[in-house]
């Protein structure tokens, strides 16, 4: 109990000084919604005009300071104003709305990629030096060291203009409403088999890579040179005795990769023009959308600090030593 409390005060610590950042940031990049609106509108608002922006969009006016506490206000009571670039519409409202999309093609990838890479580094590291090893580790390596954006531009390229075999834009065909039929439920698949394929691709050689050095680190221990000298199955040694103890480290990347699920892949979903946070986040920045900006990072940040914390009771539930520590 009190390891829990002690990790939940630190990340409520972390948290508000992450939404600090979070109130800082926007505020140091130049130019501001109001302003730009006032260029678009041909600079022919008057004072009044952008006096009644400010008050619609809350920006509050006097010493930095006090628009911080505001700003605190709102983030303890979740009210985080309406958006800019998608006015009338409510920032939480256009964040909820993103998020079901992100968390369907980002988690789905994740989860898909863990367990891919996780198996294909297990086998690799229990056949170190074989045929499996010599193939999938260096290809891992590769896989890694390629930019996303490099390779959902290749796959957009190919897959979409010039085979033209998927989409190239949406989540779903705009001809269809959303229900929970086979028509809707195939197009949502459809469209997302690109952006997907990609998020997978990225991130599957991380996961092997890791759990391959870990599963080595293990192989000369004391208790996998037992678990073989009673004669037991080499599947039951490879999952029980060596898989099991190399996935722990491994806990804390899952958790960091569930953390920025909501963050979106934002190259990704900007190349194949998804409908994620990530997208949301681009177009909020280009209008320079503070309350969309801000609400979109204290979500990310949110998400990541949650995940940490799981991460480090789970340690404990994984890991006896820590518990009799």
């Amino acid at each position: 109990m009190v390891f829990f409390l002690r990790r939940l005060t630190f990340y409520l610590a972390a948290f508000l000084v992450a939404a600090t950042f979070n109130f800082l940031l926007p505020r140091l990049m130049p130019g501001d919604p109001v302003s730009m609106m006032f260029a678009q509108a041909g600079s022919t608002l008057s004072p009044e005009a952008m006096d009644a922006l400010r008050a619609t969009f809350g920006f509050v006016e006097g010493p930095l300071f006090m628009q911080y506490l505001a700003y605190l206000k709102s983030v303890f009571t979740w009210d985080l104003g309406m958006s800019v670039f998608f006015y009338p519409q409510p920032v939480n409202e256009v964040l909820g709305r993103a998020a079901l999309w992100t968390l369907f093609l980002v988690g789905t990838s994740t989860i898909l990629s863990f367990a891919i890479g996780s198996l294909l580094g297990i086998f690799a590291a229990w056949h170190r030096g074989g045929r499996f090893d010599s193939f999938f580790s260096p290809l891992a390596l590769v896989m890694q060291s390629i930019p996303a954006v490099v390779l959902s531009i290749l796959a957009l390229f190919v897959f979409g203009f010039w085979l033209g075999w998927f989409p190239i834009g949406r989540a779903y065909d705009l001809e269809l409403d959303p229900a929970f039929t086979w028509a809707y439920i195939s197009s949502v698949l459809y469209h997302a088999a690109l952006p997907l394929g990609t998020l997978i691709l990225v991130q599957v050689g991380g996961f092997l890579v890791t759990i391959r050095n870990n599963m080595i680190n293990l192989l000369g221990e004391d208790y996998i040179t037992m678990g073989r000298a009673k004669g037991l199955e080499d599947r039951s040694v490879m999952f029980r005795y060596g898989a099991r103890n190399a996935l722990l480290p491994s806990v804390t990347s899952l958790a960091m990769a569930f953390g920025f699920v909501i963050a979106g892949a934002l190259i990704t979903e900007v190349v194949f023009n998804y409908p994620g946070l990530g997208k949301i986040l681009f177009d909020g920045i280009n209008a320079r959308d503070y309350p969309l900006i801000q609400g979109q990072l204290l979500l990310i940040t949110l998400a990541t600090l949650t995940a940490n914390f799981i991460a480090d009771l789970l340690y404990v539930v994984l890991d006896p030593r820590l518990r009799r520590s």
